[in-house]
């Protein structure tokens, strides 16, 4: 009899498990269960979509429906998932269907968390994930004449670029005193400060949201911060993370830790059951410990290497990868980081212009990730060393280097 497959997600992780089951396996039964009302799209371009960037939506689909059928695929979409028991190895939607499987993929992502304040989820307030809500936002967005924005990472910042196209005068309510203060400096988020104020939305320091302010009919019409100081904003957009789609593995046995546990080959602690994507906390074989990266390559890659273990066994490809994240939302201010940037026991930095700087971050004396603002065109160099895990003990100021370039590293010990 042949194989009987389950993913629970449509993502891209889900989305990249399908395709490579079936190249793998072309016999198998595959269904595919979404609890969204439409296939395969990109993630990353419905920010585009969002800012009115790309009028129709055809472009944005990587599947469609058709995709599915050709494959001889089963899609359920608008399928919500309540039990998985994986003693009996079946998974339980809401309509009451059984779906039997041999292996199972993990792959739900997670939802936009929401602000713990008085009136959060008034009209008018926005969190971006879905297709779904990037429709509503550009709708929104099209209408408003301010904004406020929450939440002060690499989401938050799609939504200070929304206001930005849509000519939205916006306050970017942030709680310290920098964007994303994990992975940048003083330095190197002064240049991103900047590219916000010259695209309309102002930063606004050691702020945040005490609470929002609405209309007689509960419509958002501003916010006030903890300092007392209140914003106006008929469009606003929060953005402070993701909660994890785990409720339906309750009794599952399967390993929860703000994410699903999974190892290099990403199988979680109970057989036959793996996860991908953003929902992982993965063992890194670079870094050597687990940790969690939501970015679409990443998610991409898992996805793949989870099939390839569904179908040849446990062990037959690890997930060895170093990611990027990249944000476009600048005219003429290319940005992205890679690798780990917010880890690690030591960093080095360097700002060489007022549109141009770098930093790196080490562990155990390794390069594990980094940043790049105004000048991207050493990522690939960084990743491969990465991938190497060179000793770069006493050298990480030459990685600092302007016309940094591998050669200037000394050879590792056993080269010597």
């Amino acid at each position: 009899m042949s194989e009987s497959y389950v993913i629970i997600g449509d993502g891209i992780a889900g989305g990249s498990a399908a395709k490579t089951l079936r190249e793998e396996s072309p016999d198998a039964d595959i269904a595919v269960l979404t609890d969204e009302g439409e296939p395969l799209y990109n993630r990353i371009l419905i920010k585009e979509y969002a800012k009115g960037k790309i009028p129709m939506e055809d472009p944005l689909f990587l599947h469609d429906e058709e995709w599915y059928e050709e494959r001889d695929i089963d899609l359920e979409l608008n399928t919500h998932v309540t039990t998985v028991d994986t003693d009996e190895k079946v998974v339980r939607t809401h309509e009451s269907d059984d779906y039997e499987y041999d292996k199972l993929l993990v792959a739900t992502g997670g939802t936009p968390t929401q602000l713990p304040v008085d009136n959060s989820d008034a009209e008018g307030v926005h969190h971006f994930w879905t297709f779904q809500d990037a429709r509503g936002i550009a709708d929104h967005s099209s209408e408003s004449a301010t904004g406020i924005v929450v939440g002060a990472g690499l989401l938050g910042i799609d939504f200070a670029a929304v206001c930005g196209a849509r000519g939205i005068d916006a306050k970017y309510l942030m709680r310290g005193d920098c964007w994303w203060r994990y992975a940048l400096s003083e330095d190197g988020g002064e240049i991103i400060h900047e590219a916000l104020r010259d695209m309309g939305v102002e930063p606004v320091f050691q702020s945040g949201v005490d609470h929002f302010v609405t209309d007689d009919d509960g419509v958002v019409t501003g916010a006030v911060d903890p300092n007392g100081e209140e914003y106006e904003g008929d469009f606003v957009g929060v953005a402070i993370g993701l909660n994890f789609n785990t409720e339906f593995l309750r009794g599952s046995g399967i390993e929860t830790d703000n994410g699903i546990v999974v190892d290099e080959f990403m199988q979680t602690n109970v057989e036959d059951v793996y996860a991908a994507g953003d929902i992982t906390k993965f063992y890194d074989v670079i870094l050597e410990e687990h940790a969690q990266n939501g970015s679409w390559d990443s998610a991409k890659k898992q996805g793949a290497v989870a099939a390839k273990n569904m179908v040849n066994g446990h062990g037959a490809e690890e997930f060895r990868h170093v990611s990027s994240y990249s944000i476009s939302h600048f005219k003429d201010l290319p940005f992205v980081s890679f690798g780990h940037p917010t880890l690690g026991d030591d960093d080095a930095e360097r700002k060489y212009s007022d549109t141009e700087w770098r930093r790196l971050t080490f562990k155990n004396g390794k390069l594990i990730g980094g940043v790049l603002i105004g000048d991207l065109k050493l990522q690939s160099t960084f990743k491969r060393i990465i991938r190497e895990e060179r000793d770069l003990t006493g050298q990480k100021e030459v990685l600092l280097e302007e016309d940094f370039d591998a050669e200037m590293l000394e050879a590792p010990a056993q080269e010597q």
